[in-house]
């Protein structure tokens, strides 16, 4: 082979080869000897075996996963891949030899096989498939559907939309393009940020692929090929952020027993037979749990276990989603992005993007622009977008074609996509406020020579437009102790940023979530208080308080607790917060809490983190019940078409998933300053890997 590799300052790899598929070999080796095991935690969890290693805490997962069928929707999507372009199932199948290849050696590397007894196993050609299933199956929320139905039961069908909002478990983003009338080089600048649960090791990896081909910079998902969401190829440079569309639905379901042992499913054409099988989740260190996999006409049942006995009838949820429907998954598109050169060649490939739906951003060296979105949303009855639906009505059926996908010119010098009702506004119903799309837009419009280290400035900014309705809440209280009435007048005067050392942050957020704790306890909300019926997996949608903190800023002006309550809780958190000792300084409290499949003993290295849910520097915890900052910037980026050399990249730990590597954890620093990382691409400038 012709592979060779080399690494920044950073050990970021830099990967050449002779043709795409050694590329893809040389991409799976390098990431299964940096990241061994959050390859193979990624693997288990897409097929639902992590409680096996993990134990009972997981079983929630591999029960979910295992009831809607992501490996075998894998291997579905593999299959018309290998009908339909078996280039790229080739190139797919190259990506896991290498992984297979580099396995064994990562594995001996990380500690944590050998504190949990796990074996490297061997991944399949769908592997990666099943991997960006899982990464994705609930990134467009649709346990907020049982939300909304139960606000509709225990609240009233007329607040049924109340709390929408960039949902707890929602992935998002910001993304902007300046084109090169307002950069200092008269070349465009595409840079963002995707804002997801924030893991350890890291969900996006730096890395350079290069071939006679191509020659990529970008960030990739751990476990699949190419670099789907963000890349420059020296000619053209994407980004994507979520576009919030609602593309998967939730059916109601009678079910019964049949004669056989079998099941039935209750459609619009009557009782018709599912496809019904036992599998067995192993736990360490607990019992197994058999696990009945049902699937109707509409998709896998992924709520309710049934009785035994013929006749036997019980009640469940149908998952349909596009993957499932179609065997489509998009895989397609990622080598076509690689070998890109203009606007034109990213669009195109994007026709035959599937999921999850984004807002596209590109630019290339020549002024071309792009502004889309991308991905399939199919084209049933609104009722589908807001709650499950009766299984047997046909009008909750899909059309037999997507609907069609905005696209808009880039005006003003700049675009900007942060999440918010905009361009993606007929695809969904739940979107994020504008605040952090509107600030961007501000602070771009105040330059028209920007450069990517000012771009860095956006990046960093805590500006926190959300805090306006509160404080003018507080403003309206009415008469206050001394102590709270200083409160008020401290919070007044503060110029509203989310900094880390900032000790009138901490006063805000300690009033605020002193109101969520208020507004959730009142008495209007009785009916949304207490478990929900629904598997652990989904209950994060699913807790009231958290639901309060995100609609905050709704429910201070309307919704079903009364004006002169809002008015009476706003004074009691002054009131309350004033009695107390002095809040610290938000970052005291707002530190950063990143998921690890083994948790580290020693939770108290986490360091501090500024910014808040609606500041561009974007970091979410839950008011009023942990300011712990669980979701943040993934990664930063910002792409210059002018020279490829002044763009800049960081992750929040680093290019190694190994701890004890100097490259675990080298760029957290940076990261937390809101500085980037330089992109190197000068091989020159590279050390070359020995070996």
């Amino acid at each position: 082979m012709s592979i060779e590799v080399y690494r920044d300052a950073y050990g970021v790899p830099h990967l050449r080869a002779a043709d795409p598929a050694e590329l893809a070999f040389a991409q799976g080796r390098v990431t299964a000897r940096d990241r061994a095991w959050q390859l193979e935690v990624e693997r288990h969890r897409a097929q639902g075996t992590t409680a096996a290693f993990l134990g009972a805490a997981e079983a929630g997962w591999d029960v979910f996963v295992r009831r809607a069928r992501l490996a075998d929707t894998a291997r579905r999507c593999l299959a018309r891949l290998e009908e339909h372009d078996p280039e790229t199932a080739d190139w797919v199948r190259a990506y896991v030899d290498g992984v297979n290849d580099g396995l064994a050696e990562g594995a001996r590397r990380a500690p944590e096989f050998a504190a949990t007894g796990l074996a490297a196993g061997r991944w399949e050609a769908w592997t990666p498939l099943a991997v960006w299933l899982s990464t994705h199956i609930l990134f467009a929320g649709f346990p907020t559907k049982l939300w909304r139905e139960r606000v509709a039961t225990g609240l009233g069908e007329e607040w049924t939309e109340l709390f929408a909002a960039d949902g707890p478990a929602t992935a998002g983003s910001n993304g902007w393009l300046v084109t090169g009338e307002r950069t200092a080089s008269g070349s465009a600048l595409v840079a963002g940020d995707p804002h997801r649960f924030i893991e350890a090791p890291g969900v996006y990896q730096q890395i350079r692929l290069s071939c006679p081909r191509y020659d990529v910079v970008g960030l990739a998902v751990p476990g699949v090929p190419g670099l789907a969401h963000f890349g420059h190829t020296g000619h053209v440079a994407w980004a994507i952020t979520n576009a919030m569309a609602d593309y998967q639905d939730l059916y109601r379901e009678r079910l019964r027993r049949a004669a056989d042992g079998g099941v039935e499913a209750y459609g619009p054409d009557g009782w018709r037979p599912a496809a019904a099988h036992t599998e067995t989740v192993e736990v360490s260190g607990g019992e197994p749990v058999t696990v009945e996999v049902v699937e109707t006409a509409r998709g896998p049942v992924v709520t309710g276990d049934g009785p035994e006995g013929t006749g036997a009838e019980w009640e469940g949820l149908s998952l349909r989603y596009v993957p499932r429907v179609t065997g489509l998954l998009g895989f397609e598109v990622l080598p076509r992005l690689l070998a890109a050169r203009t606007v034109d060649e990213v669009d195109t490939a994007l026709d035959g993007w599937v999921e999850p739906v984004n807002v596209v951003l590109a630019a290339d060296t020549d002024g071309g622009l792009l502004h889309r979105v991308a991905g399939h949303v199919p084209v049933r009855d609104r009722a589908n977008s807001l709650r499950p639906v009766p299984a047997w009505e046909p009008v909750h059926a899909w059309a037999a074609e997507p609907a069609p996908l905005p696209r808009a010119a880039v005006t003003d010098g700049y675009a900007v996509m942060a999440n918010a009702r905009g361009l993606a506004a007929p695809l969904g119903v739940e979107f994020a406020p504008p605040h952090r799309a509107d600030r961007i837009a501000a602070l771009l419009d105040g330059s028209a020579a920007w450069t990517p280290e000012a771009t860095a400035a956006v990046h960093r900014d805590t500006d926190n437009r959300a805090a306006a309705r509160l404080l003018a809440a507080g403003e309206a209280a009415g008469d206050l102790s001394p102590a709270a009435a200083d409160v008020r007048e401290r919070l007044l005067a503060w110029d509203r940023r989310m900094a880390a050392d900032s000790l009138d942050a901490g006063l805000f957020a300690a009033v605020r979530g002193a109101v969520v704790r208020g507004l959730a306890g009142h008495e209007a909300f009785a009916g949304l208080r207490g478990p929900a019926p629904y598997p652990e997996v989904f209950q994060p949608w699913l807790y009231l308080g958290p639901r309060v903190g995100l609609a905050l800023e709704t429910l201070l002006v309307t919704g079903p607790v009364p004006a002169a309550d809002v008015r009476r809780i706003v004074a009691g958190a002054l009131e309350e917060t004033g009695a107390g000792d002095p809040p610290a300084a938000w970052g005291a409290t707002h530190r950063l809490a990143p998921w690890q499949a083994l948790p580290d003993p020693d939770d108290d290295r986490w360091p501090e983190l500024g910014g808040d849910h609606d500041c561009v520097l974007s970091t979410s915890s839950a008011p009023g019940y942990t300011d712990r900052g669980a979701r943040a910037s993934a990664a930063r980026y910002v792409w210059d078409l002018a020279d490829r050399e002044r763009s800049g990249w960081i992750v929040p730990f680093g290019a190694s998933g190994v701890a004890g590597d100097p490259h675990h954890e080298d760029q957290l620093p940076l990261w937390l300053r809101g500085d980037l990382a330089p992109v190197t691409t000068d091989w020159n400038r590279l050390t070359k890997e020995q070996g």
